[in-house]
């Protein structure tokens, strides 16, 4: 029977194999993780997914670009932006006039962005950085995304925290909440649709809405509450700050330097801003 139970440890080993690097991505062992996940298949990210343009135009370029039509030159942060997906849909609509900022913890991941944007590389700022420690100022973007990352990061509930944070009063917020066969085995990554809504009133957002968007996400809208005041493209030494210590940043040769604790954060060759912690 010793044979039985080493089968059976086996097919077992091979579930938890399954469930943590195909089904979670490695989100239960800890960020390091699941960014090597997504550093060894950046390259075939893009193939992996299929993304569809003409749906990504309709459900995210489009609409994210209508919500903001009325808004003089938007600020938008792309949180785990990996191969600069929402910036390229964002940025090929006529009427959005603004500049985004991509931020993802996948260094990999950040170097394929750069190479399939580099026609719209006067308006984009991509930054080497973790989720949960946004290195902006309170109230600074017009609108903040973060697509299909909530449910692979330690606590969903912290980086929406840091998400509305960096929201200015009356901008959008765009995220997505894992749904679908696969949602249940990722407790406290992913929430049933009605749980989401409750999680996302729990933080000043109004008009909360959301609709089923894919097979295995939904989309969630919502504006900051309070009064609008967005508007106008601020240079990026206004609103970068150290995460090390919250201080401002000055631009040395290839390198952001911080003026309170005199950490230095690298511009890479591919332009990519380098101020990330892994912890």
């Amino acid at each position: 029977m010793g044979w039985i139970a080493l089968a059976l440890g086996l097919v077992l080993l091979g579930l938890l194999f399954y469930w943590q690097l195909v089904i979670a991505e490695g989100t239960y062992l800890g960020p390091r993780a699941v960014t090597l996940l997504y550093d060894w298949s950046a390259r075939a990210y893009e193939r992996i997914k299929q993304f569809d343009i003409g749906a990504e135009q309709w459900f995210l370029g489009l609409p994210l670009a209508r919500a903001l039509e009325a808004i003089p030159a938007p600020l938008v942060l792309d949180v785990a932006t990996g191969t600069g997906r929402l910036p390229r849909v964002l940025l090929q609509q006529p009427a959005f006039d603004g500049q985004i900022i991509g931020l993802d913890l996948s260094r990999r991941m950040l170097r394929e962005a750069v190479r399939r944007t580099a026609r719209f590389a006067d308006r984009l700022t991509f930054l080497w950085q973790d989720a949960r420690h946004l290195p902006f100022d309170d109230d600074t973007f017009d609108a903040v995304t973060c697509l299909e990352a909530l449910e692979f990061t330690p606590d969903p509930r912290a980086v929406l925290t840091e998400l509305v944070r960096v929201s200015r009063p009356g901008g959008v917020l765009l995220v997505t909440n894992r749904v679908g066969r696969d949602a249940k085995f990722l407790p406290g990554r992913a929430f049933p649709r009605d749980e989401f809504e409750r999680l996302l009133r729990k933080f000043p957002l109004e008009e909360v809405k959301i609709r089923p968007w894919q097979v295995d996400y939904d989309l969630a809208w919502a504006v900051k509450a309070g009064e609008p005041r967005g508007g106008g493209v601020r240079p990026l030494l206004e609103i970068l700050r150290c995460p090390a210590c919250g201080a401002g940043l000055a631009r040395e040769a290839a390198a952001f330097r911080c003026a309170g604790c005199d950490r230095v954060y690298p511009i890479a060759a591919d332009g990519v801003i380098e101020v990330a912690r892994l912890v």
